[in-house]
């Protein structure tokens, strides 16, 4: 996980016996070398250490991370500060953040104090590892290993995001996500059907724009379920009496809308 906290050495052939905290200079290389991965428009490591608000923020956090984690306070802070003066991205140095951590963008992005972050974690701008609690003590999140967050997203509260799982963009999360779960929505809401198989087959899953929408869903069937019933009464489209395609609505701003890409099959659903 983060430098302040002992970390498993792995030994070619042996088991892992010893626990040896990580090298902070390993951490931010490997945080560099991450945005390759996950940035198509990185060209150069120059240009990531030198252009990179979301690598300067980790970089800094890291710093402060190690000098928090031996009992200082102020100076953590004051370089936190610094950080969020610089790169608009506000870490507070208490907070637990694994390897790999990247930051897209940055803008905007705000991670608790108590917050844990696990390893090869993408967040995008504008995401939010929030508390709803004045009671000190764990009152932020905990992201398991390769959790994906879009754009916006608050995550909120003492809850688990299991490993994984991918929230999406806007989305307000208040309630645990388990493993390999997509959640999106105000308030977040966990989609029970598989996610779309995604042609990577190495490295980090960013397509968390491929997710399912509840609301569209639930438009979907209601429309489906408009149509089934207009058959069984013999009428057609929205003009009173109508009875041939002739008689849908031209000029209505909702035609998308009525339109579905996918529409629901309710007989099969119902076999």
């Amino acid at each position: 996980m983060d430098a302040s906290v002992n970390s498993s050495v792995d030994l070619p052939g042996e088991k892992e016996t010893e626990l040896k905290p990580f090298s902070i200079w390993k951490l931010i290389g490997e945080d560099v070398a991450c945005v390759f991965q996950r940035d198509p428009a990185a060209r150069t490591r120059l240009e990531i250490i030198t252009t990179y608000p979301g690598v300067h923020a980790i970089l800094l956090y890291r710093m402060a991370s190690r000098l928090w984690s031996k009992g200082w306070r102020y100076l953590p802070r004051l370089i936190s500060y610094i950080g969020r003066i610089w790169t608009s991205i506000d870490i507070h140095p208490g907070a637990t953040i694994g390897r790999r951590f990247f930051i897209d963008h940055g803008t905007g992005v705000v991670i608790g104090e108590t917050a844990e972050v696990g390893d090869d974690v993408t967040l995008y701008h504008g995401v939010t590892l929030g508390g709803v609690s004045w009671n000190k003590g764990k009152r932020h999140p905990t992201l398991g290993d390769r959790v994906v967050v879009g754009a916006g997203a608050k995550i909120l509260g003492p809850i688990t995001v299991g490993q994984d799982a991918r929230v999406g963009a806007n989305s307000v999360v208040i309630s645990p996500v388990s493993e390999g779960k997509t959640v999106v929505g105000i308030p977040g809401k966990v989609m029970q059907s598989s996610r779309v198989a995604s042609e990577i087959t190495d490295g980090i899953d960013l397509n968390h724009h491929l997710i399912p929408d509840p609301v569209a869903e639930a438009v979907n069937c209601l429309l489906e379920r408009i149509r089934l019933l207009e058959q069984e009464v013999g009428v057609h489209g929205c003009l009173p009496g109508g009875k041939v395609p002739d008689d849908e609505c031209d000029h209505c701003d909702a035609q998308p809308v009525c339109e579905p890409v996918v529409p629901v099959d309710l007989k099969k659903a119902r076999a």
